[in-house]
């Protein structure tokens, strides 16, 4: 007899990670996940590890976590149960969430896998669309959750998005195979439970709202593509980014708030983008041609492009690099540090013993560039001036800028 539900997602698996050998689970323990365990397994096509998070924020979740484990490793797959322990206030689902996926992504890189499997529904993309009309949303958050995503260094897939929670639970029932239901799906404290509530109450479509996600999405791709139109003559030069000012200027303001957003997460290294009030904020300063920072990123309107360097005094802020090949500030990779050498910011200071212009830059932009130092004595500025045996490299170029126009 024909397994209609496991034909949609084993083809969903065909689409996002047929080259794989290897894949992870956020297995929960709830319905969704479970399924999705089950599926991949019967999918037969990769080798699969599984993790729970238990976030420790009610009895018996490390019980559910070890029936997870247990479900997996009736299924030959090694699991792994990361615990979290929260820090500060604040909102609490929102830090659970981000902790998940924190977790999620160091175990994932821990284990050296390159995709890790979410249970994400049909119902779940429904929902985020209500939720996020709520809020006043643009197209880019009333978009569909995207099947396949990057972040944090792991790309994250969604092979559920075309299949019900009541799909899967049935098809779970129907072989016996067994979940753990979280009680705090029933607490209408939080807001996505409310939202569960009237969508029932109201027999909303489910499957329609999801199509109105997918809509959008479409409508959001068109937009990526045009900005990236706009932005083929951008330049960069030493981790910093000129797009060209004239169609900046002129382009939609949509248009300019990507260009911008994108630019900045370029420059800073940001896994997500800044805030929208502070970027249209940023757009109408920058229309009248004036200097702002956001993000630890300097912009300004000059010699006909609009440049974005980051800032030196968030450059000083970051964590100093050691090693043999270190990264600093999400934007170099060094080579050639020795032992009890670091890579910091070079700041202004020693610039006035350097002759920095010949390299071509800004004083903040040489100012922001990699120093080694030794202590407090300044050993080399590979960026400004050559020196043997030390090199340094942006982590970025013109195609991670063009990607990011594309991110979300």
């Amino acid at each position: 007899m024909a397994d209609p539900v496991a034909a949609r997602v084993h083809a969903a698996l065909d689409r996002l990670a047929g080259d794989r050998p290897v894949l992870g689970i956020a297995l929960s323990g709830g319905g969704d996940s479970t399924a999705l365990m089950h599926l991949a397994h019967g999918w037969g096509r990769a080798r699969l590890l599984a993790a729970t998070v238990d976030h420790g924020l009610r009895p018996g979740s490390a019980d559910e976590a070890r029936q997870a484990g247990l479900a997996a490793a009736a299924r030959d797959i090694p699991h792994e149960t990361l615990c979290w322990t929260r820090q500060g206030g604040g909102n609490l689902m929102a830090a659970a969430r981000s902790a998940r996926l924190r977790l999620l992504g160091d175990w994932a890189r821990r284990h050296g896998l390159s995709a890790v499997l979410l249970g994400h529904t049909l119902d779940d993309q429904a929902e985020t669309l209500l939720m996020r009309l709520g809020r006043g949303a643009g197209v880019d958050g009333l978009s569909a959750m995207a099947p396949a995503r990057a972040a944090l260094g792991v790309t994250w897939l969604r092979p559920l998005l075309e299949v019900g929670r009541a799909e899967l639970r049935q098809w779970l029932a129907a072989r016996d195979l067994r979940w753990s239901d979280d009680p705090s799906n029933d607490n209408a404290d939080f807001q996505r439970v409310r939202l569960r509530q009237a969508i029932s109450t109201l027999d909303l479509p489910m499957r329609q709202l999801a199509q109105s996600a997918a809509n959008l999405a479409m409508a959001r791709d068109a937009l990526c593509e045009f900005a990236a139109l706009l932005a083929q003559g951008a330049r960069c030069r030493a981790g910093s980014l000129a797009l060209p000012l004239d169609a900046f200027r002129t382009a939609p303001p949509e248009i300019r708030r990507r260009l911008l957003v994108a630019g900045l997460r370029f420059v800073g290294g940001g896994d997500y983008p800044p805030r929208r009030q502070p970027v249209l904020h940023a757009l109408a300063v920058l229309q009248g041609g004036g200097r702002l920072t956001l993000d630890g990123v300097i912009a300004e309107t000059r010699s006909g492009r609009l440049w974005l360097i980051r800032e030196p005094a968030a450059a000083a802020r970051s964590p100093a690099g050691m090693g043999g090949d270190a990264h600093w500030d999400r934007r170099w990779q060094i080579r050639g540090l020795q032992p009890g050498q670091q890579v910091r910011a070079l700041g202004h200071a020693p610039l006035a013993g350097l002759d920095w212009r010949l390299a071509g830059l800004t004083r903040d932009e040489a100012a922001a560039s990699p120093g080694i130092w030794a202590g407090e004595r300044l050993i080399a500025a590979p960026v400004l001036q050559p020196a043997c045996g030390y090199g340094a490299k942006p982590l970025r170029g013109a195609a991670e800028f063009r990607a990011l126009l594309y991110m979300h």
